[in-house]
């Protein structure tokens, strides 16, 4: 599998292993986790894909639980993001969900990420959501402090629009490297509004979630669709899930899915997209499909 060079500092694979829904698997042992690992590793996934929200702020520690005691932390880049306070979990007691982008709330997160974790740094650190209160010097001094103090390697955001990046990138001496936004066959919007074409412009890969639109792209609504993937896999010996994800591969913008699935055998699988050939019309007849009419 290829690699993708988000700096100097730090490299990620191809496609990613998300943990989004890492607590809605029955199985949480962790001798499942490291199953799933050894899956991802199996197709040169290196990259996993974290948050301090995600399960109800217990994913971290469920991931910490598999790593330790073993080598995989070696062998693999994490990511996780900040800055999302929900009231559940260790945050139950907020009165509202909201965004906290303060020196002191990053800094206590990642601290907190590297003990549930069980881990000396975090190779990635994304925040998590645009902050509408962001001081962005005070955030940005933040950023720049953790990955001098090496606890961080690098820095990037997730779900910001190009004014908030340059907002957030103007107090900062560290390179924002990456964005993580929602980019499917279905969720195709940032292809033309102005976010593909602004990291494309600035040479910064871009990392997709909810490559499959979470599951929505095999809805009964959106047959046609699926049915014009399924046959351009059948074609090629793989499924319609394998071809919605090389169809954003094959845009020039280097584009990162991070794939998220508790079945082991669809692991498994996930690098079929890269067997996958799309070219220009191919590309074009399933965002015509998308989109329901041709392009202008």
């Amino acid at each position: 599998m290829q690699r993708v060079k988000l700096s100097p500092q730090i490299e990620v694979s191809q496609l990613a292993y998300g943990k989004w829904r890492l607590t809605d698997d029955p199985d949480m042992s962790v001798e499942h986790i490291r199953n799933k690992l050894a899956a991802c590793l199996d197709q040169g996934i290196t990259t996993i894909d974290q948050a301090d929200i995600y399960g109800g702020y217990q994913s971290e520690e469920i991931l910490g639980n598999a790593l330790r005691g073993t080598a995989l932390r070696n062998q693999i880049e994490i990511i996780t993001k900040c800055d999302i306070i929900a009231p559940v979990g260790r945050h139950r007691k907020a009165r509202v969900k909201y965004y906290d982008t303060t020196r002191a709330h990053i800094l206590a997160s990642v601290d907190q990420s590297l003990q549930l974790m069980a881990i000396e740094h975090i190779d990635l650190l994304l925040l998590h959501r645009p902050d509408p209160l962001m001081n962005h010097f005070e955030t940005g001094g933040a950023l720049d402090e953790l990955v001098v103090s090496g606890k961080v390697r690098a820095v990037g955001t997730s779900n910001f629009h190009p004014y908030d990046w340059q907002l957030l990138q103007s107090a900062m001496k560290t390179p924002l490297v990456t964005n993580q936004i929602e980019l499917s066959v279905l969720a195709h919007e940032p292809l033309t509004n102005g976010d593909v074409a602004f990291h494309q412009m600035n040479a910064t890969p871009i990392m997709a979630w909810s490559p499959l639109a979470g599951g929505d792209l095999f809805a009964a609504r959106n047959q046609t669709l699926l049915d014009l993937l399924s046959r351009i896999g059948s074609q090629q010996g793989a499924d319609a899930a394998a071809v919605a994800v090389a169809w954003l591969l094959a845009h020039p913008a280097r584009i990162i899915p991070v794939m998220g699935t508790n079945s082991i055998a669809r692991i498994e699988r996930l690098s079929d997209a890269l067997t996958v050939s799309i070219d220009r019309q191919t590309w074009y007849e399933i965002y015509t499909a998308a989109l329901g009419h041709e392009v202008a």
